[in-house]
């Protein structure tokens, strides 16, 4: 028998600007409603910045709310991993400047690049760390400002994001039956033409034509998106289900990336959950990317759905296309 520790979550931190865009303020950008947005959306609101903030300034305060909730330093983290697609920079990463934000001075780091599948794919990186015994404590994060790519006059993209930032703690899990228990992710490079960004890069380097040409800003088809995602996140949904031996009766808690609730209500149907295991926050925070997921964690035990002991089932689905799903027992 295997004595490779699980890894499992010690604490989360959560922060978002304090500035809120209702959808009434965006009906005076864009010709769009309140009732519009609800109804194919599900939000009612998102937090944005103030026009110069970094992402590396949210993601610094939702790791010092993990320290603070943990009751640690940040001299004892190890590995700093931030998931973001809105770096402050192309380098340095943005973790090398979360690092020195919190003063983590015995950690190492490195961004990860998933789009809204990142955060699950950052736990999973981070766990094998864990579970490798190369370190003790590893802080993932999901980190992003949305609205400082977003075109102001497409009233597809402008409506759907906010911006945030989560962490987590992962440690060595002291009860064998407690923590990550196993990860599906898959990518689609064929679909990375529905969902991009194609200024800025060493395809598209930026020059004047380039912003002219409004190539720094989302681009989405919302049609593929919308059916891909569902598709996919019930199909790895289930696979991780079956392959660790349960069904969806045996499932605590889902919490899927917030991206449209239309999405997470298929998915759900799709798989037989009640509506009580659903985890949905979309309508105060639109779509953050990186961050939809702590943000739902947060909401989920604050609201006393997420209790030690649970079976959590995570899925995303994002740009690339990245898929992924994730099975937890909650640890504390």
């Amino acid at each position: 028998m295997s004595t490779k520790p699980k890894a499992k979550i010690t604490a989360l931190g959560r922060y978002v600007p304090p500035r809120v865009r209702t959808n009434e303020d965006l009906s005076k950008m864009v010709e769009t409603s309140h009732d519009w947005i609800v109804e194919r959306t599900g939000i009612v609101q998102r937090h944005v910045v103030d026009r110069g903030t970094p992402t590396s300034e949210l993601a610094a305060k939702a790791a010092d709310d993990v320290l603070r909730r943990r009751g640690i330093d940040a001299e004892e983290i190890d590995l700093i991993i931030v998931v973001t697609v809105t770096p402050d920079m192309f380098f340095p990463a943005t973790a090398c400047l979360v690092q020195d934000k919190i003063r983590a001075r015995r950690a190492w780091g490195f961004d990860l690049s998933a789009a809204c599948s990142g955060f699950l794919y950052g736990l999973t990186v981070g766990a094998q760390f864990i579970e490798s015994g190369a370190h003790s404590k590893v802080m993932v994060i999901g980190a992003d400002v949305m609205t400082s790519i977003l075109n102001p006059e497409d009233r597809t993209t402008l409506i759907l994001f906010g911006d945030g930032a989560g962490a987590v703690l992962l440690e060595p899990a002291d009860e064998p039956e407690l923590g990550l228990l196993d990860f599906r992710h898959e990518v689609d490079g064929s679909g990375g033409q529905f969902l991009y960004m194609p200024g800025g890069g060493s395809l598209n380097p930026s020059t004047r034509e380039t912003v002219d040409q409004k190539m720094h800003y989302v681009h989405q088809n919302g049609p593929a998106v919308f059916k891909f995602a569902v598709r996919k996140m019930e199909e790895m949904s289930r696979a991780i289900l079956e392959r660790n031996g349960y069904c969806g009766e045996d499932v605590d808690c889902f919490i899927a990336h917030q991206a449209n609730i239309r999405i997470i209500d298929a998915t759900a149907q799709k798989l037989g959950f009640d509506s009580s295991k659903v985890v949905k926050n979309i309508h105060k925070y639109g779509n953050t990317t990186a961050a939809t997921i702590p943000l739902a964690i947060g909401d989920a035990i604050d609201s006393g759905r997420l209790k030690k002991g649970d079976l959590v089932l995570f899925a995303a689905v994002g740009a690339g296309f990245t898929a992924g799903s994730m099975l937890a027992r909650w640890a504390y």
